[in-house]
C-alpha cells in the first residue's frame, strides 16, 4: 500500500469520501507534509556537529535560547511546538550557533515524545563534543493535550536533562536562571 492508499483509507475510516473535490488531492499532500515533517530521520548528528572550532581556552557556559521548532507527537500523530534552551560547557571544542539550532531540528523532525526529544539533545552534544557539561530545556504546548482529549488550550510541557556538570546546583540554577 502507497502512502497516499493509506491516507485515502484513513479518510474512509473518518466518514469522508476520498472522491470529494476538496479531498483529491488530500492524500497527495498529507504525504508531502509527512515527509517533510519527518524529514530529521535523514539527518545526522555527528555530521551536524562535526564542524566544530577549537575553543582557544573558552571555558564558560555557552546557551543557545529560545530555538524554535515543530515536532509530531508519536501517539497521535499531532504536533506538538516549543522553544528549545540548549547550552553546554566546552573542553576545547565549540561548535557554530547554527549547530545547536540544527541538531534540535534533526530529533524534534521525527515521530517523538518530548522528554526523548530533551534527552536525545544533550546526550548527542555530550557524545560529539565531549564537553564538561550539557543542559536542555524543553518548553512545549501539544495539540493532543489542546485539542482532544481534556482539551487544556495554555498547558505547556517543560523537561530538562542535565549532563556533567549541569548535575551541580550551582551550574543548574545558572542555566535555568539563563533559560528565563
Amino acid at each position: 500500500m502507497t502512502g497516499e492508499e493509506a491516507v485515502r483509507q484513513l479518510l474512509l475510516a473518518i466518514g469522508e469520501d476520498p472522491a470529494r473535490e476538496g479531498l483529491l488531492d488530500t492524500p497527495a499532500r498529507v504525504v508531502r507534509a509527512m515527509r517533510e515533517t519527518c524529514s530529521g530521520y535523514s539527518e545526522d548528528p555527528a555530521a551536524i556537529l562535526a564542524r566544530d572550532f577549537h575553543g582557544e581556552g573558552y571555558d564558560q557556559m555557552i546557551v543557545c535560547r529560545n530555538i524554535d521548532f515543530t515536532s509530531t507527537c508519536e501517539h497521535h500523530l499531532l504536533p506538538f511546538s516549543g522553544v528549545a534552551h540548549v547550552a553546554y560547557i566546552p573542553k576545547q571544542r565549540v561548535v557554530g550557533l547554527s549547530k545547536l539550532a540544527r541538531l534540535v531540528d534533526c530529533f524534534a523532525k521525527r515521530l517523538q515524545i518530548q522528554e526523548r526529544l530533551t534527552e536525545a539533545i544533550s546526550t548527542e552534544l555530550v557524545k560529539h563534543l565531549e564537553p564538561l557539561g550539557a543542559a536542555v530545556m524543553i518548553t512545549a504546548r501539544h495539540l493532543c493535550m489542546s485539542c482532544r482529549g481534556v482539551k487544556k488550550q495554555r498547558a505547556e510541557m517543560v523537561t530538562t536533562s542535565l549532563k556533567g556538570v549541569f548535575r551541580n546546583a550551582e551550574c543548574r540554577a545558572e542555566f535555568l536562571s539563563l533559560c528565563r
